[in-house]
């Protein structure tokens, strides 16, 4: 494990049957850290959640949290995590210190103690005038802020989240991100968090970008969506693959067609987008020019879109 480390991975690897799910993957997170694992569904996200949570069992390699082998030592990983799953745990017919309550208990905790810990989680998360009510009649961020509290109950070290903001509106996903961000300044828990979801990636301090089961970037978002040196042109034709051979022969470089559409990664993408009207003014119906993004970046580093991958998946899976 590197020195400090809320969460050292090296060369993790695990195997459904004759199937590779995930790895090797190797990296670590540094304690405060708010991290993210992004990827379209299938690319190894919950299996690697899953490892970290003593869930499943790794096939090879090696996962320690805060010193803590997970494979070796799984209940002194549990005394440190805070869990939040993607499917809701609450109990919608009883109120929110009742679920609270009884997953206190689950922890070892009860009496006085439980009842003082139960009001500062609810003070947290910004939920103290809404103890009494019954689940089942808050909203979706609510809830979910709930799920947060029953997590942070025992103070651990650090909050594994999956897909967060599934379900949410906007709004509410708004909501979750900056209790997110302020429970980590205040009580200096480290975040890891999968998802799929863009602008969600982006509000993280680092963003492992997973595909098929391999870590295929690591960085901030800044300095992943710096890596493609240049802005993003996005073409559109009626005959989308002829048109990117003749504009890689006229101008050279790469260009791929995605979603019946081209993109062009240049330097320089307003002079260039001049310089392609003028050479295909009639074969071109509509054109942009934009900074990066982290979408950007997987297509970059995978020649696939995010959401075709996503389609991808799920088609495999139904078949």
């Amino acid at each position: 494990m590197s020195e400090g480390s809320a969460i050292s991975i090296q060369e993790l690897v695990v195997d459904y049957g004759t199937r590779r799910a995930l790895g090797p993957v190797s990296f670590d997170v540094a304690p405060r850290e708010v991290f993210a694992l992004l990827g379209p569904n299938g690319g190894g996200k919950t299996t690697l959640f899953r490892v970290l949570t003593t869930a499943f069992p790794a096939t090879g390699g090696r996962a320690e949290i805060r010193g803590h082998d997970v494979m070796r030592a799984p209940d002194a990983v549990r005394r440190e995590l805070g869990v939040v799953f993607q499917s809701p745990s609450l109990d919608a017919k009883l109120s929110v210190r009742e679920n609270l309550w009884h997953a206190g208990h689950l922890y070892g905790l009860s009496g006085r103690a439980l009842a003082t810990r139960i009001d500062e989680v609810l003070a947290l998360v910004t939920l103290s005038d809404r103890g009494a009510d019954t689940v089942e009649h808050l909203s979706g961020g609510q809830r979910r802020r709930v799920e947060l509290a029953k997590g942070l109950l025992h103070r651990p070290a650090l909050l594994l989240l999956d897909e967060p903001s599934t379900g949410l509106d906007p709004g509410a996903r708004r909501d979750l991100w900056r209790q997110l961000l302020e429970l980590r300044d205040q009580t200096g828990v480290t975040i890891l968090l999968t998802t799929h979801i863009l602008d969600e990636a982006e509000r993280c301090d680092r963003v492992g970008i997973l595909d098929r089961g391999r870590l295929v970037a690591l960085d901030s978002p800044a300095a992943l969506k710096r890596s493609i040196r240049g802005e993003v042109v996005t073409v559109e034709g009626d005959e989308p693959v002829t048109l990117r051979e003749r504009i890689l022969a006229r101008f050279g470089g790469e260009a791929t067609v995605l979603h019946n559409s081209i993109r062009i990664e240049r330097p320089d993408g307003a002079a260039f987008v001049a310089e392609l009207m003028r050479a295909f003014p009639d074969d071109i119906r509509a054109v942009t020019v934009g900074q990066p993004t982290l979408e950007d970046v997987f297509i970059h580093v995978t020649g696939r879109g995010l959401w075709e991958t996503e389609q991808a998946a799920a088609q495999e899976g139904s078949a």
